[in-house]
């Protein structure tokens, strides 16, 4: 009497009998390998739906630069009006699919706006830093005052002297041991000089792209 074949299926060329250790092994390996997925999608769509509340909280202007279809806008919308718990859950879960959807591009952009918005931009940041570093300059010396007004020329240059001297006169009248005073004339040679770097510096973008589309006309 021949004997039964025994019941099996062929992996990378090899027959693996049902129900034998290697049949078991690669069974549980199967099972695993899905159960990881299964984590690693609930944990990927458990980060889009937090990134997406996250959006709830993002300035206009930021979120504008997104790209973001209507739908997903809307429901935004929609979320920051709602104030019951559960129906705040359930939109942010309708949020969470919908932020599903969304390709890797956008997802990074969100993430890089949400960032900008904590932050500050590298651009302002930077503009920040020289703008304390002109006054820092202008308060220890006129050799800056001078310079300043020389290379912006929309300056008020009677304006900045008297907030140079005002800085200086409140820095001086501190007590002994305690930290110089910055009083109102500080602060405000700090806002002058920063919206004159930061209007120079529109002036620049727009003169490079003048430039550049003189170029591609050419």
């Amino acid at each position: 009497m021949p004997r039964k074949p025994k019941k099996g299926y062929f992996v990378r060329g090899h027959f693996v009998a049902e129900g034998s250790e290697l049949d078991q092994e690669l069974k549980r390996e199967l099972k695993g390998g899905i159960e990881t997925s299964k984590t690693d999608l609930k944990r990927e769509s458990d980060e889009l739906q937090a990134l997406g509340e996250a959006l709830l909280t993002l300035r206009a202007d930021l979120l504008g630069r997104l790209g973001l279809s209507d739908t997903l806008l809307e429901a935004l919308a929609e979320a920051r009006r709602i104030t019951n718990f559960e129906g705040r859950r359930r939109q942010m879960q309708y949020i969470g699919k919908l932020m599903r959807k969304l390709d890797d591009d956008t997802v990074r952009a969100a993430q890089q706006a949400l960032d900008e918005q904590a932050n500050g931009s590298v651009q302002e940041t930077a503009l920040l830093h020289e703008a304390e570093g002109w006054r820092e300059r202008m308060i220890a010396g006129d050799e800056a005052v001078g310079a300043w007004i020389e290379t912006h020329a929309g300056t008020d240059a009677q304006q900045l002297r008297a907030l140079v001297r005002q800085a200086r006169k409140d820095l001086q009248t501190g007590k002994p041991g305690e930290a110089p005073r910055q009083g109102k004339a500080f602060r405000e040679l700090f806002q002058l000089v920063r919206a004159q770097l930061a209007a120079h510096g529109d002036a620049d973008h727009g003169e490079q792209a003048a430039h550049q589309s003189r170029e591609e006309d050419a």
